[in-house]
């Protein structure tokens, strides 16, 4: 999951998480800690249980994409189609020429 939204800066979502794995002991379940810190933060309960998740992927504690990995992938995703777009660009201008070229010949 990539960081759609600027609403929250990077270090308030790193203070909200960590709010979130220290304060663990203080309640029942992951769950009962979430919407107290968020209600706090101001954001949604949602949100900030998707931030801790995004956290634990990227230190290894659970499966999925990482944040470093996404990145690479989107800009590997990117240079993929820029190069498509260019290759098509290079395969109209050649059928152009090799057209010009048969015109200009059998015009001789």
């Amino acid at each position: 999951m990539s960081e759609t939204s600027n609403k929250y800066s990077s270090e308030v979502r790193e203070r909200a998480v960590l709010m979130v794995l220290d304060n663990l002991g203080q309640h029942e379940s992951r769950w009962t800690a979430i919407p107290s810190i968020s209600s706090k933060i101001g954001c949604a309960p949602q949100t900030l249980n998707e931030w801790v998740k995004k956290a634990e992927v990227d230190r290894g504690e659970r499966a999925g994409v990482t944040s470093e990995m996404a990145e690479k992938l989107k800009a590997l995703e990117r240079e993929n189609r820029e190069l498509k777009q260019a290759n098509e660009i290079l395969r109209k201008a050649s059928a152009y020429f090799v057209q010009a070229e048969l015109d200009r010949r059998s015009r001789t």
